[in-house]
């Protein structure tokens, strides 16, 4: 075997077994890693109508067949289960060191099933695994845990995954943390873990699998860090993804008070270059990139220190904590980033869940008494802090919003119309109204709005010649919702499919301002599995996955029906670039419509059996 270890690791929590399975390499090559292969597991493994936090959920790690080879972008890890943000299927990628030394401790995957009687963490090492009692750790934030385990196995090395003290009380957008701030972040995969009553996953090993072409591999590498710094990444090198928020602001396209408007008048105070030149004591990196895009951020003097080990807030970070609230105090956002980090929780549900409470609070619909005393206007930094807290601990209105905005509306018996999710999930902060596609995109989504589902509408007409790679050769305006539009929006959605299962990084590796091509994703593949493989063949294993999404969705008995956008979308923008623009109800139908179509769907977004059959896995219609 070139690549992987042939070998997951089933954890039974119920009687403390471990049994390690070797899959053949057929088994490898059809679901390659990452969520494909995670998504097999869910189907095999939990029944239909199951609960989420129930012992019968199926909660799965997974590495792809590159995982570790010494080439940017590789080392990534997906969680799979069922959500409990959404009751459909959940999915979640990280980056980090952990999945590189998970695959150097000689596990491609970890499958846990029911739920442990006590509290354990997962030991993990040169091809061994055990579990160990965890009650010591219970309520401890993520730094302390991961510095307890590092002291009792007595190596500083150890890479650690866990969930946090948010998601043992049962916050719904509990994160998976490694690094401290390498997030497993949507769809509350935390949360899952700490249902099993597992709070970590340490791992430690010596010795990666060979790759079948360890010198095409050298060069592959060679060429990233050659070509890195003349690329349209070696600006997120420097500013990481906060990179993007002044273009989005000037665009309209930065999502401000709840999602009003699409500019925020100081923006420049928040921006990627405000947080380089004031408080960013250096960049990280995961393993073997080139890029060392992750912020680490400083602060030792005012109101809100921060402590460099949670490092630093991204891009959707700074929007939801800051422009989704009108706030512009880059310390309080740094603050809230950590708080988010040591608790556990998704920075993107979080502070959408906040916004969503401030102008409930403006309406009139929360009231000083339903918070606390908290004025939980828009534009309290201090309030919106105070609430990241008061979530991680379940206190107060915190108890209430830690179950996310739609289900906060719900239980509370207002603020519907206020809402920015797709199932029950946060929207990241990316504007349909203005690049199209995310409309569609955003409510066909099996796991609800994500922005790193595929790619945006500017990259279509920018990067002609890496487009063309997929079939690409016909650029409309970003506001186009044609049919042609719509097969740009599948046709990237399968590419990025493709890279959540070979778990690459896709600031790095993808169709157009990327630095590796989508034709070199087919050279790397390759040099490591010695498989004669084609671009054909990977955009089959994204669409295999795409489709066991789905599949899993309808067995929840959800299609069509759930494939709706907020009421917000569809009323004009205030301000700045975009002032006036939302979609229309008509091209929005219409664009789904042509999806179903395009994807071999029913009229009702459902696989049909001959598609299924079609990627070999018409096992899930007969299971």
């Amino acid at each position: 075997m070139n690549g992987y270890n042939g070998k997951i690791l089933h954890v039974h929590l119920d009687t403390g077994t471990l049994e390690m399975e070797q899959p053949d390499e057929m088994f490898y090559r059809r679901y390659m890693g990452g969520s494909a292969m995670g998504m097999y597991y869910l189907l095999k493994n939990t029944p239909a109508g199951a609960d989420p936090l129930g012992p019968e959920n199926t909660l799965s790690l997974m590495l792809s067949v590159i995982t570790g080879a010494p080439v940017a972008g590789q080392s990534r890890v997906t969680a799979t289960a069922k959500s409990p943000e959404t009751g459909l299927v959940g999915d979640s990628q990280a980056g980090g060191f952990w999945p590189a030394e998970m695959k150097r401790a000689g596990f491609d995957g970890i499958v846990f099933h029911g739920k442990s009687p006590k509290p354990v963490y997962l030991w993990v090492h040169n091809g061994e695994a055990e579990l160990r009692d965890a009650a010591g750790l219970k309520g401890k934030f993520t730094g302390e845990v991961e510095e307890t385990i590092r002291n009792e196995l007595g190596d500083n090395r150890i890479e650690v995954l866990q969930c946090g003290p948010a998601a043992e009380k049962g916050v719904l957008f509990g994160a998976l943390l490694n690094m401290l701030n390498r997030a497993n972040g949507r769809t509350g995969m935390g949360t899952v873990m700490a249902s099993k009553n597992v709070r970590a996953v340490a791992v430690r090993g010596g010795k990666l699998p060979p790759s079948a072409d360890p010198q095409a591999v050298k060069e592959l590498a060679k060429w990233g860090a050659e070509n890195f710094e003349s690329s349209d990444v070696a600006g997120l090198g420097m500013l990481g993804t906060a990179e993007v928020l002044k273009g989005q602001n000037d665009t309209g396209t930065l999502p401000t008070r709840n999602w009003d408007g699409g500019f925020f008048d100081r923006a420049d105070l928040i921006n990627g270059k405000t947080l380089y030149d004031t408080v960013l004591k250096e960049r990280d990196t995961c393993y073997a990139c080139v890029v060392r895009c992750k912020r680490v951020v400083e602060i030792t003097n005012g109101p809100y220190k921060v402590d460099p080990r949670y490092g630093g807030p991204e891009y959707e970070t700074l929007a939801t904590m800051g422009s989704y609230c009108d706030i512009n105090n880059l310390p309080a956002i740094c603050y809230a980033n950590q708080l988010c980090n040591m608790y556990g929780m998704d920075t993107i549900a979080c502070g959408a869940t906040i916004a969503w409470a401030m102008d409930c609070f403006e309406h009139g619909y929360l009231t000083l008494d339903m918070t606390g005393g908290i004025d939980l206007r828009f534009g309290n930094a201090d309030a919106m802090v105070k609430m990241v807290e008061m979530i991680g601990k379940r206190e107060g209105l915190g108890y209430i919003l830690g179950q996310g905005s739609t289900r906060a509306a719900e239980q509370l018996g207002f603020g519907k119309e206020l809402l920015i999710t797709t199932k029950k999930h946060e929207f990241p902060a990316h504007m349909p109204q203005v690049k199209r596609t995310l409309a569609l995109i955003y409510a066909v989504n099996p796991f609800g709005a994500d922005h790193q589902s595929h790619e945006h509408d500017p990259a279509y007409g920018t990067y002609l010649s890496r487009m063309a790679e997929i079939g690409l050769y016909d650029p409309k305006p970003d506001d186009s919702l044609d049919i042609d539009k719509v097969r740009y929006a599948y046709y990237t959605q399968i590419l990025y499919s493709c890279l959540d299962s070979l778990n690459l990084c896709q600031f790095v590796w993808g169709p157009a301002w990327q630095l590796f091509s989508s034709g070199q994703m087919t050279q790397f593949v390759h040099a490591v599995t010695g498989w004669e493989t084609s671009l054909w063949e990977l955009m089959k294993v994204g669409e295999r996955r795409l489709n066991m999404m789905r599949a899993y969705n309808s067995r929840e008995g959800v299609g069509k029906e759930a494939d709706t956008l907020p009421a917000k979308m569809f009323i004009p923008l205030k301000g700045g670039a975009s002032d006036g623009v939302f979609v229309t109800v008509e091209e929005f139908e219409q664009a789904k419509c042509w999806y179903y179509q395009m994807a071999g769907w029913d009229e009702n977004g459902h696989p049909t059996r001959a598609k299924l059959d079609e990627l070999a896995i018409g096992w899930i219609h007969d299971a």
